[in-house]
């Protein structure tokens, strides 16, 4: 078969010259080619460097590790090598196909990887002078480097090499170090972790008094965090109604609020104390509280602020049996919601509020005009849970009315014939 394919004029195997003049002229010429050559704009061409050369040949991983090696950085090369099979480990363990493929591998990345070696050199250099400073300040700039989503796990890595080394841990780097790492955690949700680092970082503030990279006070700015956590950690308190143990955090968090110079955070620590007070029946305080957070808010001009404050007000009035006050107070709430335009989850939630006083007072027909707004505010925000329950009482307050009128209309006297 195969041989009625050939042709039978066809050599089976190319014929080999028997010129050895050629051939040889024909090596030499190669040999005289130079391996890699870059083409210029105007024409010419240039040889390439080995180093050139390898940029393009090897892989990123390959490139930048052997470069680690070669300048003799070996515990940098050591330090890159475990972070690569550690993203390795994290991805295998995705649980999702989509989850891995959302960013490609650390190895494959050569920008991060050469922003890694660029640091971690110059801090392994700073070490070998005993510049721990240095070497801690580079870290911190890794950290921050890090700073996308996908990116956290290394910005948490270098952030903790810096301040918890034992050299150089106690330095403003690593102060500053400890302040990120406080935030991350909480936005992270753990709060206990948070805690811990933002109270060594307050103590180190104290001690050292350096500003962080943005020329605030790092004491400050640990006290803003700490603000923040103490009130996190009050309203899990207050959730499983310890609210000795809530009143005591919000204290604390009050405290740290009104020593950072952050009104924005000062005022959110206030409102907290306030209604901490107020759930535990000492609403004459939490009155004092509420009428400072008034105060704030409005030289702010945080609408938010602000409705949430004379919606807690209102409760407090509520408390002490005078609706005509609560009323007074849930409707400014409600007025500078619809002023503001951007609140509307917040007015949705305190219509619901309005609504339920008027139902409780029998008065269905401003009832469910409250409810209705409710209905509306949560359609505008989205908010599905509040717009489920808003459509149930605008459809129960409508038939109260209905049957309400229908009693009336059985009960007047029948027309004459």
């Amino acid at each position: 078969m195969y041989a009625e394919e050939l042709q039978p004029n066809e050599p089976f195997l190319p014929e080999i010259s028997t010129n050895s003049n050629k051939q040889r002229s024909s090596r030499q010429s190669r040999t005289k080619q130079p391996k890699e050559t870059r083409w210029l704009s105007d024409g010419s061409s240039q040889l390439l460097s080995k180093k050139e050369i390898a940029l393009f040949r090897n892989s990123s991983k390959q490139f930048v590790c052997v470069e680690l090696l070669q300048d003799g950085y070996h515990r940098s090369f050591s330090e890159l090598f475990s972070l690569l099979g550690l993203d390795r480990d994290q991805r295998a363990a995705a649980h999702s196909e989509s989850a891995r493929r959302q960013t490609p591998p650390l190895e494959e990345q050569r920008d991060k990887l050469e922003i890694i070696k660029l640091h971690l050199t110059r801090a392994e250099q700073a070490e070998r002078t005993g510049s721990w400073s240095v070497a801690c300040e580079q870290r911190l700039l890794l950290g921050q480097y890090f700073s996308a989503p996908e990116d956290i796990w290394l910005s948490l890595y270098f952030y903790h090499s810096c301040a918890d080394r034992k050299k150089g841990g106690n330095s403003r780097w690593a102060t500053e170090a400890r302040a990120c790492l406080a935030d991350i955690y909480l936005q992270q949700g753990d709060v206990e972790e948070a805690r811990q680092q933002a109270e060594l970082c307050l103590k180190q503030a104290e001690e050292g008094g350096w500003l962080d990279s943005t020329g605030r006070p790092l004491r400050r700015r640990s006290c803003q965090v700490l603000a923040k956590i103490y009130n996190r950690l009050a309203d899990a308190a207050l959730a499983s109604t310890d609210r000795s143990t809530a009143l005591a955090l919000n204290l604390k968090g009050y405290s740290m609020a009104t020593e950072c110079e952050d009104k924005q955070t000062e005022g959110r620590a206030t409102l907290k104390l306030g209604l901490t007070y107020q759930s535990s029946g000492d609403h004459d305080s939490a009155k004092q509280l509420f009428s400072t957070c008034l105060q704030i808010y409005g030289a702010l001009q945080d609408a938010g602020g602000l409705a949430e404050t004379y919606k807690a007000m209102a409760k407090s009035s509520e408390n002490k049996g005078n609706m005509v006050e609560t009323l007074e107070y849930l409707e400014k709430s409600v007025d500078i919601c619809c002023s503001s335009g951007q609140q509307n989850r917040l007015a949705s939630d305190i219509c619901l509020y309005v609504g339920n006083i008027h139902l409780n007072m029998r008065q269905y027909a401003r009832a469910y005009e409250y409810f209705l707004q409710s209905y509306e505010f949560a359609s505008e925000a989205g908010d599905v849970a509040l717009l489920q329950k808003a459509q149930v009482l605008v459809g129960s307050t409508r038939a109260l009315l209905f049957i309400g009128k229908y009693s009336v209309d059985m009960e007047s006297p029948p027309l004459p014939p």
